[in-house]
């Protein structure tokens, strides 16, 4: 067994449910993971709409799409340790990034703050991956500080005119619907004047362009919105509560901020790769680099797995997401870079044409190159998206030292 690969009875606490389960999401991963999917992942070769799907639909059958939602609302009611085993054991099996925007962001928003008719219209499409969801946060002047925005909603009559712009929208070039913070008032605190509505992407008004970035794909857009009209129906909740409602879809992501299943699957391939060198000069300082990155990974989910163990799904979240964020995608960057500082010459060869294939193939050098060199150049924005680190440092000082 892999040494980073953990045994059923890891990360459960001695828990022999947790062990049970753990188990079961990894047994399903080598039976029922589409093997085209697993191969792409594994060579982090770039994802299209439809490896997602294929992934999505395989988990439908074991109603494990959104298994952290309440059953009343379709979910398995999973605790906050069942996500993180099921986030982590899929992610190291080769189970591609659960596209978190309409499964873990606004689906919970929805069933718990949205009226009846948005829970019949929105919850089913989702848990089917019917309807796929973008995230309108950021905008060119808002992004750490997201109480800035100045995307404006004006309400006439049974509609909203929205007008305004969004960056950095992940996927939304595939997306059907976004939710979307807003700016219905000017009154107060800004964070008082800020609403959540749901606007759907074939509405006329709306423009989206690509943003391409390091490693040459296309996951990032700007989204413009040009007097987009928008049923008053489709606001969530009441007006000006959306930054609360926004806090609520943050604390959902908590349990499963590290994601250090994706550094088990990374740093396996490190090892691999030094492995099959053994009579290069400086393999013994890259074992000893390799024994410290493991040292920090285990440190990571023993942290993680008691974080989870002990949340309160119903609490706000504590300082320890941020920690959970920062130590997690740091290390993420750490195994990237000691990755390429072994690749060495064939790291500085990249051609984006080459993660766009079904399987590995490289130029130079060794096959999984070029995955390793984009997981390289996509993963310098770990440290900034969800929330940036030098963000997260602030909340750590202001939650734990009261600075």
């Amino acid at each position: 067994m892999d040494a980073l690969t953990p045994p059923a009875n890891a990360g459960a606490g001695g828990d022999p449910e947790g062990m049970l389960f753990r188990a079961e999401v990894r047994h399903w991963c080598e039976r029922e993971l589409p093997a085209r999917v697993r191969a792409k992942v594994q060579a982090n070769l770039f994802l299209e709409k439809e490896d997602y799907l294929a992934f999505l639909h395989a988990l439908v059958p074991k109603g494990w799409v959104a298994g952290h939602w309440p059953r009343e609302h379709g979910g398995r009611g999973w605790t906050p340790l069942q996500r993180f085993i099921f986030e982590e054991e899929s992610a190291a099996c080769g189970a591609p990034w659960l596209i978190p925007f309409g499964i873990s962001y606004v689906g919970p928003v929805i069933h718990t703050f949205g009226s009846r008719w948005q829970k019949e219209r929105f919850l089913p499409p989702i848990l089917a991956s019917a309807e796929w969801w973008a995230q309108g946060y950021s905008e060119p002047g808002a992004g750490s500080d997201l109480a800035a925005l100045t995307t404006r909603a004006v309400r006439e009559g049974d509609e909203y005119v929205v007008t305004g712009q969004k960056i950095w929208t992940s996927y939304a070039q595939w997306a059907d619907w976004m939710f979307c913070l807003v700016r219905t008032s000017d009154e107060g605190r800004r964070q008082a004047g800020i609403s959540f509505l749901l606007i759907d992407m074939k509405t006329p008004g709306i423009t989206v362009r690509p943003i391409r970035t390091m490693d040459g794909c296309h996951h990032v857009n700007e989204v413009f919105l040009d007097e987009v009209r928008v049923p008053a129906c489709n606001l969530v909740g009441e007006e000006g509560s959306g930054w609360g409602y926004a806090k609520f879809l943050l604390s959902n992501e908590r349990v499963i901020a590290a994601e250090t299943g994706r550094s088990m699957r990374q740093l396996a391939h490190l090892r691999s790769l030094v492995a099959a060198d053994p009579q290069r000069a400086d393999r013994d300082d890259f074992q000893r680099r390799l024994a410290e990155l493991e040292l920090r990974l285990h440190a990571l989910r023993a942290f993680c797995l008691q974080t989870a163990q002990a949340m309160d799904p119903q609490a706000a979240p504590g300082a320890e997401a941020s920690i959970m964020k920062i130590r997690g995608s740091e290390l993420q960057q750490a195994i990237a870079e000691t990755t390429m500082e072994w690749l060495g010459a064939h790291g500085t060869v990249y051609d984006p044409a080459l993660v766009h294939l079904d399987r590995p193939a490289s130029a130079t050098g060794p096959e999984l190159g070029p995955g390793l060199v984009r997981d390289y150049l996509h993963g310098r924005a770990a440290t900034i998206y969800g929330g940036a680190n030098e963000i997260q440092r602030n909340v750590i000082a202001k939650m734990e030292l009261g600075l």
